[in-house]
C-alpha cells in the first residue's frame, strides 16, 4: 500500500479544488496514483451530479458578457443563495458566458458541449462544481443582443438587462435600468404578443359582463381595460423611472434616442419553487437523509 503523502494530497487538491479529506481518501483509494485518482473523483462527480439533478435549482445569477457589439446575458440556476454569491460559481458562469458569446450559441444544450480555456467542456466543468460544491446547477438559458451601442445594467446577481439604442448614450443606460426596475413586455404596443392582448382581452369581457351593462357599454369597458393593460406593459408608456413626471417615450424624443431592442432576464422566471418547510420539516429531512 503506497503511503499517501502530503504533497499528494495538495497536488491532487490544486487539480480538482477538492476538499483536503476528499483528495485525501481518493488517493488511498488509488494506492496513491493521482490520475487514476482523478479519474475516480470523476466518476463520482458524474453520479453525484446525477443525483443532485433531481433537487430543483431556482435560484442562481445573471451573467452579462460583452465583447464590442454584442453582449451575451446568461442564467445559471443553483439551489441557493448562499452558493450564487461563491466565486466558484461566478468563475464558471462568467467562462461559460464568454464561451457561449464567442461561439455565438444560445442554445442551452448546445452550450453544453463548448470547449473552455482548459480543454474541458462545459458540461464537464458543471459536473465538477457540482461535485465541489454539492449543488444541483444548471445553465438555463441565454440570449446574445448585438448593435451599434449597448447599454447593460444589472441590479445585483438576479437581475440583468442589455438594451440595444441608437443616440445619447445616458438615455440607454437610464433605459436599461428603467427596464430592470418597471418589466416592459415590449418596447410599443405593437410589438407586444397577440396572445398575451387577446387573454387580457378575455379576462376584461367576463368581468364587464358580469356588471350587466349594455353591449355598447360592455365594449368600452374592455377596450378601457386593453388599453390599461397597454399602458402597464409597454415601454414608452410607462413614467420613466429616474423622471418619475414624463413617459418614456418623452424622454426618448427629447434626447433622440430610438431603443432598438431590450432583453431583461431575472433568476427563476417560470420555475416552479417548492414550498418552504417548517424548521420541524426540514430537521426530519436532515435526519432522513442522513440514515
Amino acid at each position: 500500500m503506497t503511503v499517501v503523502t502530503a504533497s499528494m494530497v495538495k497536488e491532487l487538491r490544486d487539480r480538482t479544488g477538492l476538499a483536503m479529506m476528499e483528495c485525501k481518501k481518493a488517493l488511498t483509494e488509488s494506492n496513491g496514483d493521482v490520475e487514476v485518482a482523478i479519474d475516480n473523483l470523476r466518476k463520482s462527480g458524474q453520479a453525484k451530479a446525477a443525483k443532485k439533478a433531481g433537487n430543483i435549482a431556482a435560484d442562481g445569477a445573471i451573467t452579462i458578457v460583452q465583447e464590442g457589439n454584442a453582449a451575451i446575458l446568461l442564467e445559471v440556476n443553483c439551489q441557493t443563495d448562499f452558493v450564487a454569491k461563491d466565486e466558484n460559481f461566478a468563475g464558471f458562469s462568467n467562462k461559460v458566458a464568454a464561451a457561449a458569446l464567442a461561439a455565438n450559441e444560445t442554445d442551452a444544450a448546445k452550450i453544453a458541449e463548448l470547449k473552455l480555456e482548459d480543454g474541458s467542456t462545459v458540461e464537464e466543468a458543471r459536473i465538477a462544481l457540482v461535485q465541489k460544491i454539492g449543488e444541483n446547477i444548471q445553465v438555463r438559458r441565454a440570449k446574445i443582443v448585438t448593435g451599434d451601442n449597448l447599454a447593460v445594467y444589472k441590479h445585483g446577481l438576479k437581475i440583468g438587462v442589455v438594451v440595444s439604442y441608437a443616440g445619447d448614450a445616458a438615455t440607454g443606460k437610464g433605459v436599461a435600468m428603467h427596464v430592470a426596475a418597471f418589466n416592459p413586455v415590449a418596447v410599443s404596443a405593437e410589438q407586444v404578443p397577440a396572445d398575451l392582448v387577446a387573454k387580457e382581452k378575455e379576462i376584461a369581457e367576463a368581468k364587464a359582463l358580469e356588471s350587466g351593462k349594455p353591449a355598447n357599454i360592455v365594449e368600452k369597458m374592455v377596450s378601457g381595460s386593453v388599453e390599461k393593460y397597454l399602458n402597464e406593459v409597454v415601454l414608452t408608456r410607462q413614467m420613466y423611472v429616474i423622471d418619475n413626471d414624463k413617459k418614456v417615450e418623452e424622454i426618448l424624443k427629447t434626447t433622440a434616442t430610438t431603443i432598438v431592442e431590450f432583453v431583461r432576464f431575472e433568476v427563476g422566471e417560470g420555475i416552479e419553487k417548492k414550498a418552504e418547510m417548517s424548521f420541524a420539516e426540514e430537521v426530519a429531512a436532515a435526519q432522513a437523509a442522513a440514515q
